[in-house]
C-alpha cells in the first residue's frame, strides 16, 4: 500500500522500529482485532490499538456508560454517561484516529452469535475484555473451535492476570481453568472493587500481545499467566502446560458446539 504524508508522520515512530517497518506498519493497517467488551480492560486496548493503526476494530458491548464507569474506561468521558459504550468508544476512536474503521456490535455475547461476530470480518485476534466466566469459557471455546488467537485478562482490586492462546501454541484458558465456577462464587468488580490503573496496565498488555500477534514477533504470553500485583508491584510469570483432557482443545476434545453456561452480565 502506498502511506500518504499525514500516516508517515502518524506512525513513524513505529516504522522506524526494525521489528516492525514499513511491511509491518501495513501488517498492522490490514489488520482486523475484535475486542469483546468496552470496560475498563477493552477501552485501553481499543485506544492504543487505534493509536498504532490497526485498521479494524470490532467493538462488543451492550451496556451503556454509567458515571461509576468513568474511573477506568478511559475511552468514555463524562458527557458520555447514558450513551451505549460501542457508540461513544467509535466516536473516541474516530477522534483519535480516523484510519480505523470502527465494526461495532451492540449486543450480548451467547453461543448463538459469537461464531457469528468472529466471522463477520475475519478477525485476526480477539481480546477478551469481559468480566464474568460464562464469557471468558465463550470466547475461549470459539476461538478454539475457530482457530483464532485471543488474549484473555482479568483484574479485581489490586490484582490482575493476563495469557494468551494461538493456535496450536500451548494451552487454552480452558486447559488452565477447566470450567467456570459457581455463580456468586468469585467476586466481581461491582462488588470486590478495583483499582482503575489496573484495567490500564492489564488492557495495554493484551493490545501489546495482539500487535505482537499481527507483527510475528516477540514471545507472546502462550504457556505463561503473567500475574501483576500492584501493591507489591510484582510482575511474574507462571508456566502454564496444554492439557490433553482438555474438553476442546485436548487429544479428545468433548466439545464441538458452543454453549451458554448462563447469560452473560452485560457490564463489561
Amino acid at each position: 500500500m502506498r502511506f500518504s504524508d499525514g500516516q508517515l508522520e502518524r506512525y513513524s515512530r513505529q516504522i522506524i522500529l526494525k521489528e516492525v517497518g514499513v511491511k509491518g506498519q501495513e501488517r498492522i493497517l490490514a489488520s482486523k482485532i475484535l475486542i469483546v467488551g468496552a470496560g475498563g480492560l477493552g477501552a485501553p486496548a481499543a485506544m492504543y490499538l487505534a493509536a498504532a493503526g490497526v485498521g479494524t476494530l470490532g467493538l462488543v458491548d451492550c451496556d451503556k456508560v454509567d458515571l461509576s464507569n468513568l474511573q477506568r474506561q478511559i475511552i468514555h468521558s463524562t458527557r458520555d454517561v447514558g450513551k451505549p459504550k460501542i457508540a461513544s468508544g467509535r466516536e473516541t476512536i474516530r477522534d483519535l484516529n480516523p484510519d480505523v474503521k470502527v465494526v461495532a456490535y451492540q449486543e450480548w455475547v451467547s453461543a448463538a452469535n459469537i461464531a457469528d461476530i468472529i466471522k463477520d470480518r475475519d478477525y485476526d485476534f480477539i481480546i477478551d475484555a469481559t468480566d464474568n466466566f460464562p464469557a471468558k469459557f465463550l470466547i475461549n471455546d470459539a476461538s478454539v473451535l475457530l482457530r483464532k488467537a485471543f488474549s484473555h485478562a482479568g483484574i479485581i482490586r489490586f490484582q490482575g492476570q493476563t495469557m494468551t492462546y494461538a493456535p496450536d501454541q500451548g494451552p487454552c484458558y480452558r486447559c488452565v481453568f477447566d470450567s467456570p465456577p459457581p455463580a456468586d462464587a468469585v467476586p466481581t468488580c461491582r462488588r470486590a472493587g478495583v483499582l482503575g490503573v489496573m484495567g490500564g496496565i492489564i488492557g495495554t498488555i493484551q493490545a501489546t500481545e495482539a500487535l505482537k500477534y499481527i507483527l510475528g514477533r516477540g514471545e507472546l504470553l502462550t504457556g505463561r499467566l503473567l500475574t501483576f500485583d500492584a501493591l507489591t508491584m510484582n510482575f511474574r510469570h507462571v508456566s502454564l502446560a496444554r492439557r490433553e483432557g482438555c474438553q476442546v482443545c485436548g487429544a479428545n476434545p468433548t466439545i464441538r458446539e458452543l454453549i451458554d453456561y448462563e447469560q452473560a452480565a452485560c457490564d463489561m
